[in-house]
Formats: C-alpha cells, sequence, structure tokens
C-alpha cells in the first residue's frame, strides 16, 4: 500500500437493511485502489470480541465502542475499517465518531414492512409477535442518524447504484482516488 490514510467506513441501519452486503460489495472496489480493508461485521464482533454481552442498552453500547476502538486502531495504521453493525444509538455512534479520524458514516435505511418482507430467518416476524424481546427497531429504538455524510435506502435503491452514490462520496471528497474511466 501507497502512503494512502486510513479511514472508517461507519454503516448503521436495522437489520436487514444492507450493510453487511454493501461492505462486502465496497471491498473489493477499495482494494483495486491500494487500500488494505477490514470488515467488522456485528455478528462476528459478538462472537469474538463480545461475548457474553446481551443485547441490554448497557451490552449494545459496549459492543459499539468496542468494534469502535478496533476500527480507530485500524484506521490509524493506514487500514479502511468498515463495520456492518445496527449500533443503534446516536449518543454511541457520536463517541465512536469522536474516537476516530477520518470517519464516514454510511446509513443504510430501509422501512419496517420492506425489512419484514426480506427477512429470511423470521426475526421481525418473531419481535412483532413478542417472541424476540428487545429487538431493535421492533422493542427496542433505533436513533437514526441525523447528518450521515451518506445516505442508502435499500427498499429504492439497488444495491449496485447505493455502491454508487457511496463511492462517489468518497472520490468527491478526496477520501479514496477516483478510478480512471479506462481502467472501468
Amino acid at each position: 500500500m501507497s502512503n494512502q490514510q486510513g479511514f472508517v467506513l461507519w454503516f448503521t441501519g436495522l437489520s436487514g437493511s444492507g450493510k453487511s452486503s454493501l461492505t462486502r460489495m465496497l471491498e473489493p472496489e477499495l482494494r483495486k485502489r491500494g487500500y488494505s480493508v477490514e470488515i467488522l461485521d456485528g455478528d462476528e464482533v459478538r462472537e469474538n470480541l463480545s461475548k457474553g454481552l446481551g443485547f441490554s442498552k448497557e451490552d449494545r453500547d459496549t459492543n459499539v465502542l468496542r468494534i469502535g476502538y478496533v476500527a480507530k486502531l485500524l484506521a490509524r495504521s493506514g487500514a479502511v475499517a468498515m463495520t456492518a453493525a445496527i449500533s443503534p444509538y446516536a449518543e454511541i455512534r457520536n463517541q465512536v465518531r469522536a474516537m476516530c479520524n477520518n470517519f464516514v458514516e454510511v446509513y443504510a435505511e430501509c422501512g419496517i414492512d420492506e425489512l419484514c418482507k426480506r427477512d429470511v430467518k423470521g426475526l421481525y416476524a418473531k419481535a412483532l409477535s413478542g417472541e424476540i424481546k428487545n429487538f431493535t427497531g421492533i422493542s427496542d429504538p433505533y436513533e437514526a442518524p441525523e447528518n450521515p455524510e451518506i445516505t442508502v435506502n435499500s427498499e429504492t435503491q439497488t444495491p449496485e447504484e447505493s455502491l454508487a452514490v457511496i463511492l462517489e462520496y468518497l472520490e468527491g471528497n478526496n477520501i479514496i482516488p477516483a478510478v480512471e474511466a479506462a481502467q472501468a
């Protein structure tokens, strides 16, 4: 890798809104431009760094702060740290923003009705029926970002359109170099 500066791409949004899919689509685009990329997926972090934490507000906050700390270290070392964790509370996302240099928040927006339609695991149905307690967006709050750098909507945009919005922002703000049209 050249002397490119690391940064944090913090994806937030409800379960099923496309956060993980977008990070997986973005990863090869960033690697093509010479970046070292690490994806901090919420489920994987819970399994490896936050095992034993539950879903109380305090435990969720602890989990998000741990993800933020690791993302900060990766970015400081020149990597692109992409997160795909719901991170439901604005206050904690703002704490992470404050601890990280070069922080870009990406809000993956999608309505509950659409999320219920695409819910292959049936989690939303179980949450709506009361089988699952403390489910973000149903029985637990989700505080959408007020001023994210990037907003994509997986209900109205294809994943490719959302990816284009993210790349356009990153290139337009000189966070990543643009790919020459001839290379595309």
